[in-house]
């Protein structure tokens, strides 16, 4: 491991804002800070959105920012990637953002019932051959159900079409209402046709691995839809191998 890196883990400790809870502290018991962020963290009662697999932070940051009557949480497991958000979050004193190294798969055991109001997924790993490690899976959409205030918004932004069009599929299979549903935003904006200035505003964060998906000509896409707490979440029929990525 090089010495940068050492040197950030260190640093991460003396983050405020970054919490690193150990796998006893999840896995076997409820983590401490579950159904607290706000009474006890952001000391607040806004509203409080989720991104998962949030790497350096930019889209969560970013987010703070632009609505600081909201409160924000990066989720990521590479605690190097988390030190850069931390570290501009420490640096501009936003007092609406913190992150969490963990793993996803343990997020039902980190946030209370009702507590989350909106999720943003950014350019994850569409796990074509893993459907239950994809975020976006019935598998992930019911652990997101324990914690995900009624009709709550999931937000999937991502250069995969495979991803995408997943998504949709789940989306339409299960009669979710599908608040927005773009397969290429920057064209869109551009053209200034079918996303209104506010969403514009929003989806056009962009992260250091987005720039990276630019540059190689990947339409970026966004689907949003809400999240019903009840009923069976059924997966889409699907074909794994119309799909390259």
């Amino acid at each position: 491991m090089g010495k940068d890196k050492l040197k950030r883990f260190e640093e991460n400790k003396s983050f405020i804002c970054l919490f690193q809870p150990d796998f006893e502290e999840v896995f076997r018991k409820d983590y401490k800070m579950k159904g607290k962020w706000n009474r006890e963290f952001f000391k607040n009662d806004n509203p409080l959105v989720l991104e998962l697999g949030c790497g350096r932070g930019e889209y969560t940051v970013e987010l703070a920012r632009k609505f600081p009557g909201t409160n924000f949480i990066g989720i990521d497991v590479k605690g190097a990637r988390l030190w850069r958000g931390s570290k501009t979050a420490v640096q501009e004193k936003l007092a609406n953002v913190a992150f969490l190294r963990t793993r996803i798969e343990f997020i039902e055991w980190l946030f209370d019932s009702g507590e989350v109001s909106e999720i943003w997924i950014t350019f994850a790993d569409p796990q074509i051959r893993r459907d239950n490690k994809r975020l976006t899976s019935p598998v992930f959409l019911e652990r997101y159900r324990n914690f995900l205030k009624p009709n709550g918004h999931i937000h999937l932004k991502t250069d995969s079409p495979y991803l995408h069009e997943y998504s949709c599929a789940i989306a339409r299979r299960n009669s979710f209402e599908i608040v927005a549903e773009n397969k290429d935003i920057y064209k869109s904006i551009e053209e200034k046709e079918k996303i209104d200035a506010h969403t514009a505003d929003i989806l056009s964060i962009k992260t250091h691995y987005e720039e990276q998906f630019l540059s190689k000509g990947h339409p970026i896409t966004y689907l949003c839809f809400r999240l019903p707490l009840e009923g069976k979440i059924e997966a889409p029929e699907w074909d794994h191998d119309q799909y390259e990525r």
